[in-house]
């Protein structure tokens, strides 16, 4: 019988999870058996699974689970370098060079453990099953937005939190920029026909913020982009990967610009194919926003869980969207699973 085990999630600030009670109870029903652990922090409350008919587990606990578990969770794993045996689904954020991501396939290898990889889980057009990227772009923008407000107070912005819900989190951030009593700024958006692109076009929508839309057209070129340094908000939406354009060099900081606020939601400060030059590491919830140039100022926030500012609408979101491939893992040699497992295997082969 297929075992899938939710995992607690380790990391701070992430209360996501990627599968459902409403889910959950569709997978039992197929012959699916569900472990869910304990969790502290989670978004959704822990009752509902029990109700599901799911099995319950301590918090921490998938270490010493079943050996033909499959561990399910989203953020990364406690970087303590233990070899991982078992096979776990979730962001790995290890196929770009990343230092913490060849350290994670170190220990699958070590292990005999496999990854797969929820980034590269594709169908046969090779387009993603599902993903979070709107309420990335989302609360990007609203993240953004926090930081361009703190600059008119003279400030560097605060911490941010998570919200109950997306109208929560519009009041609070129209009533911050009524606040100001100053006009909207105006932003760009690289990326914008994308998941990512649209929820930070819709989030700048209903602020009154007047957004220039970008997408491969406008940069097949390569670059250079001067028209981003003509805007006060820049919001990189696009994936760092080989062949990206940079859409902001170093020389931004301190050249001629208009741009105040860069934005990078798909956040790969480590990677070598990252289009943004001005920063190398991402920024947190408790310090959304890095400073890079005092005069003119240029702040940048990236930060690398975005959606869990919003987390019950993005879990139900990102959930629903993989919930007919969690059906299918019984066929872990096939569809997009297969194609997983063979980019894990290509990967770690490098190591």
């Amino acid at each position: 019988m297929t075992h899938v085990w939710v995992r607690n999630e380790q990391r701070d600030f992430e209360t996501r999870v990627g599968l459902t009670p409403e889910g959950a109870a569709k997978l039992i029903a197929s012959g699916i058996k569900i472990t869910v652990e304990h969790s502290a922090n989670r978004c959704i409350p822990l009752q509902g699974y029990i109700d599901a008919g799911c099995n319950v587990a301590e918090e921490n606990s998938w270490p010493d689970a079943p050996k033909d578990a499959i561990i399910f969770g989203l953020k990364e794993l406690p970087d303590d370098g233990t070899p991982l045996h078992h096979r776990h689904i979730m962001f790995g954020h290890a196929y770009k060079g990343q230092p913490s991501g060849i350290r994670l396939l170190q220990r699958f290898k070590d292990g005999g453990g496999t990854l797969y990889d929820l980034e590269y889980l594709v169908d046969a057009d090779n387009r993603r099953v599902a993903a979070f990227g709107y309420w990335a772009g989302y609360a990007g923008a609203a993240v953004a937005l926090k930081c361009w407000a703190a600059q008119q107070r003279g400030q560097v912005a605060g911490a941010v939190s998570s919200y109950d819900g997306s109208t929560r989190l519009l009041l609070d951030l129209q009533s911050e920029l009524v606040a100001l009593g100053t006009q909207r700024p105006v932003a760009l958006i690289i990326g914008a026909l994308g998941r990512v692109g649209a929820g930070a076009a819709d989030l700048c929508t209903a602020m009154g913020v007047a957004t220039t839309k970008w997408d491969m057209a406008e940069t097949a070129s390569g670059g250079p982009f001067p028209e981003v340094l003509t805007h006060d908000i820049f919001f990189n939406c696009v994936l760092a990967r080989p062949g990206t354009p940079v859409f902001v060099p170093e020389s931004a900081l301190s050249a001629p610009r208009q741009l105040c606020v860069v934005s990078d939601i798909a956040c790969d400060p480590d990677s070598d194919f990252s289009p943004i030059k001005v920063y190398d590491k991402a920024t947190t919830w408790d310090a959304p926003a890095l400073r890079v140039h005092k005069a003119p100022v240029l702040d940048v926030t990236a930060i690398d869980n975005l959606p869990s500012m919003l987390p019950v609408e993005s879990s139900e979101d990102f959930a629903d969207q993989l919930l007919p491939s969690l059906a299918g893992l019984g066929q872990l040699d096939e569809g997009v699973w297969g194609r997983a497992a063979e980019t894990f295997r290509t990967h770690s082969s490098r190591i």
